[in-house]
């Protein structure tokens, strides 16, 4: 993220580019569009659904792979860092109202994408430590423990009303 924020701040041109063809591709969304018809709470709840279903659960279960979600982690910090300059390419950071818009969005958003991460994450540690454990009965090749299962749940649970929250001071802030 940090990348992200230095790179396009200075107006290096892959930053730029890539911040302008994100955020360019997101205009044509379902979400963009509500919003930009001013009706703030679908674009809030597409949005919030976007980020649970599309983005969170397929996170999650690459983490049964352990490794698989860090580099997804990476590029939405790059994303975040590069979303920090406007469409004139002015730092959002460079004005209090707008940097404290920016800044609780990212850590909303991001703290949601962290705690899916980590429920993944941990039942593929789980996972992985209990394969040869025969007292588990094995679901796709896989022994979870039901702890790591429940663990997981408790990180969703605390996940989805973060990622609820963001989507909502996003649209209506």
């Amino acid at each position: 993220m940090s990348a992200g924020i230095i790179l396009s701040s200075a107006g290096v041109p892959f930053a730029v580019e890539q911040r302008d063809a994100i955020v360019g591709s997101a205009g044509t969304s379902s979400i963009i569009q509500a919003d930009n018809q001013g009706d703030h709470l679908r674009a809030a709840l597409l949005d919030f659904g976007s980020n649970l279903f599309l983005g969170a659960v397929p996170t999650s279960v690459t983490g049964l792979s352990v490794i698989g979600p860090f580099p997804i982690a990476a590029y939405r910090g790059w994303v975040g860092g590069i979303v920090s300059i406007d469409g004139r390419h002015r730092s959002r950071l460079a004005v209090a109202g707008t940097a404290v818009y920016y800044i609780v969005t990212l850590v909303l958003q991001l703290g949601g994408f962290i705690l899916t991460m980590a429920a993944g994450v941990h039942v593929g540690l789980a996972a992985w430590r209990a394969r040869n454990d025969e007292s588990l009965r094995s679901w796709a090749g896989f022994r979870l423990p039901p702890a790591a299962l429940a663990d997981a749940g408790y990180l969703y649970l605390s996940a989805v009303p973060i990622f609820l929250a963001g989507s909502l001071w996003e649209f209506f802030a």
